[in-house]
Parts: C-alpha cells; sequence; structure tokens
C-alpha cells in the first residue's frame, strides 16, 4: 500500500477521534475520561494504521475477492480491539461488553459470508477480463469479454476491451486487404510495364544493330516508340496521382470550379478521340453547369469520357449529363457501346483489372480506379449500370 493511502488512513482515524472526543465533551463526560479515551483512539489510530499497512502489504499479490473479504473482516476485528480498550477502561460494563462482543462476533461472519457473495460476481468479472486479454495477446482477436454484471466500472472496461478488439480486428483486416491490394498493383503494374518496354526494346536494338535503315521503316519505328512511350508515360501519371490519392491529398482541397467548365475542359480533353473512333461526344447540363463541384472532377470526368469512347464502336454516341438537387450534383456518362457482363460490374474499379480481351486495348488500366477514388475522396459515390450489346451508365454523386 502506498504511503499516500496510509495517511489518508491515519487521517481518517484522527479525524474520528476527534469527533468522539468533541461528541464526549458535548455529552458532559469528565476530563480525566476525555484524557484517556484520548490515549486509547490514538493508539487505535496507531494500531488501525500498522495493521492496514501489515494487510495491505500481505494482499499485494491477493485475488479481488480476497481483498474484499480481507477489508470485511479488518473492519471487524478493530472494532474488537476497540471495544476490548474500552472494556479495560471500564467505559463499559463487562455484561454491555460481553453482548457488544457477541454482536461483533455475528456481524463478522455476516461479513465475511457477505463479503463472499458480493465479491463472486465481481472476480469473475476480472477472470473474464484477464482471460480476454491474454486471449487478444495471442493473437485471437475474435475474443470478447460480452456483457458483465459487476458494476459500472468493470461493465466500462470490458466494453472498453471489447471495442479495443473489434478496432484492432478491423485495422488487421483493412491492413490484410490494403497489402492484398498492394501485392495485385505491383504484379499488375509489372506486367503493364512488361509489354511496352519490351516493344522498346525490340525496336531499340533492331535499329542499333542496323536491322532497320530504310527510312520509311526508321519513321514507323519513331511512331511506334512514340506511342510506347505515351503508354508509360500515361501509367507512370495514372499511379503518381493514384499514390497521392492514397495519402489524402483531396482532403485539404478547398478550391472550386463551375461543372460547365470541368465537362467543358474533360470533354475537349476527348475531342480528337472521340473524333478520330468516329463518336459523337453530346453534353446536356440541364441548368447545372454553374453548379460549384472539385477541379478534380475533370480528371473523373475525362476517365469516364475516355473509357466509353473508347469501348464504343463507331457512329456510338457518348453523351455527358448533369442534375443538380437539394442532395447534391449528379453528374452521367452513358455510351452507346459494348457494354459490360454482369459478372463483371463489380470490379470494374479494380486497378488494372481487364473484364475481358477486348477490353484490353488501349489506357493505362487505372482510369476507373481513379476516378472511384476520387469521387470518394470528395465524400460521394460512382456506381455503374450496363447492358452488354446496348451500352453503359456510369453515375457520379456529390454531395451538396
Amino acid at each position: 500500500m502506498s504511503g499516500r493511502a496510509l495517511l489518508g488512513v491515519g487521517a481518517a482515524g484522527a479525524a474520528g477521534g476527534a469527533a468522539t472526543l468533541a461528541l464526549g465533551a458535548a455529552t458532559g463526560m469528565p476530563r480525566s475520561d476525555l484524557g484517556a479515551l484520548a490515549i486509547v483512539l490514538g493508539v487505535a489510530a496507531l494500531g488501525t494504521v500498522g495493521g492496514v499497512a501489515i494487510v495491505g502489504r500481505a494482499l499485494a499479490r491477493a485475488s479481488f475477492r480476497s481483498r474484499l473479504i480481507a477489508v470485511t473482516a479488518a473492519g471487524v476485528g478493530v472494532s474488537l480491539v476497540n471495544l476490548l480498550a474500552i472494556a479495560l477502561l471500564m467505559f463499559v460494563s463487562p455484561h454491555d461488553a460481553a453482548l457488544m462482543t457477541v454482536v461483533l462476533a455475528y456481524a463478522a461472519v455476516v461479513g465475511v459470508a457477505a463479503s463472499i457473495g458480493l465479491a463472486r460476481s465481481p472476480s469473475r468479472a476480472v477472470a473474464r477480463l484477464d482471460a480476454t486479454a491474454r486471449r487478444l495477446a495471442r493473437g485471437d482477436l475474435d475474443s470478447r469479454v460480452g456483457p458483465v454484471d459487476a458494476g459500472p466500472e468493470l461493465a466500462s472496461l470490458a466494453a472498453t476491451l471489447d471495442d479495443m478488439a473489434t478496432r484492432l480486428q478491423t485495422a488487421l483486416a483493412r491492413e490484410r486487404e490494403a497489402e492484398g491490394r498492394r501485392r495485385d498493383l505491383i504484379t499488375a503494374v509489372s506486367h503493364d510495364l512488361r509489354t511496352p518496354l519490351a516493344s522498346v526494346r525490340a525496336m531499340v536494338e533492331a535499329i542499333e544493330d542496323g536491322v532497320v535503315e530504310d527510312p520509311a521503316d526508321l519513321r514507323r519505328y519513331a511512331i511506334e516508340l512514340r506511342r510506347a512511350i505515351a503508354t508509360l508515360s500515361a501509367l507512370v501519371d495514372d499511379l503518381f496521382e493514384l499514390s497521392q490519392l492514397d495519402a489524402g491529398a483531396i482532403a485539404a482541397e478547398t478550391e472550386r470550379a463551375r461543372l460547365g467548365d470541368v465537362v467543358a475542359s474533360a470533354s475537349a480533353a476527348c475531342a480528337g478521340q472521340a473524333r478520330e473512333m468516329g463518336v459523337d461526344l453530346v453534353t446536356a447540363l440541364d441548368g447545372a453547369g454553374d453548379a460549384p463541384c472539385s477541379p478534380r472532377l475533370v480528371r473523373v470526368v475525362q476517365n469516364l469520357i475516355q473509357n466509353a469512347v473508347r469501348h464504343t464502336p463507331s457512329d456510338g454516341t457518348v453523351r455527358v449529363e448533369a442534375a443538380r438537387g437539394p442532395e447534391g450534383l449528379e453528374v452521367v456518362v452513358t455510351d452507346t457501346g459494348e457494354g459490360i457482363p454482369a459478372h463483371a460490374l463489380e470490379r470494374v474499379f479494380e486497378p488494372f483489372w481487364r473484364g475481358d480481351e477486348a477490353r484490353s486495348s488501349g489506357g493505362s488500366g487505372l482510369g476507373l480506379a481513379l476516378a472511384k477514388r476520387i469521387v470518394e475522396a470528395l465524400g460521394g459515390e460512382i456506381t455503374v449500370a450496363s447492358v452488354p450489346a446496348e451500352g453503359s451508365r456510369f453515375a457520379v454523386r456529390l454531395p451538396a
């Protein structure tokens, strides 16, 4: 037991003794009796402090139940010792002293029995807490204490431990999921880098070894090299932006832009590709052009348009629509392309995922993944619906 606790016990004993002497003086007790009583109370206070110190040290490693029983027994023991001292000083008659001793003995038996009963529930709760903590320490994150009927303190401790285990389990699951995605991303990046790098290496070696010397062939090789390098640059740029989004770069963004300007910028970036493929690109903002939004939305809309144009045949249409309501802003990109199979809809936003060989041409494979990360970082959601051979519909919803 700490020194501060012993000082508290001594202070309580002194205060009780002073109150007893004051009560004795108020009832007309003679000075001689008050002096003797003061000596007895002083000795009793010192004995109490000493006894508490000894018992506290003896119970330092005792169980919760043993401590509660010891406290009850110590209280009754102190009362008996004080009664004996008072009887010896003849403040009470032998008959009264014997009667009070019997009553205190009965109180001791009943008190200890009550302590045993009352300590059962808290001791079981402490045992459950200890067992659960040990299982969690061994890595069994499914362990829980559950509700305990042992007072608000232990109930709160059990709830806190269970909540900590749940949070730890969730964090570990997220970490494992992130690690799995990271491994898949590295594998996919390695695969997507291998093809253009192998092409560049083969063409460079052919030029270096003199295999290709004709100016027309050299020009064709230069064009192919430029395309391969453009593919690599787009992949590196998308990977860099994806890493920024994972680091939470959007969280503190405060800059605003007009939705009309955002859609116009995204459409202009895709207009050349649409003309080359013979796809009609249409926008209909329905009065939402003045709606404020994040400039990051340019990348989202551009990626959706590029993806739609890439998978829409000639004479098809890609349409960008918008609507503004009390709940927020909605931007929809629809196409009349090849559509997406039902089993693939849940995976279209995964980095580098390709549903089939027909969808593996062009692009870095990160466009839809980037769009999803940006929209979610802005507090919104992006959904997809598609009918094979009829087209797809991507909807971006942002809060007001």
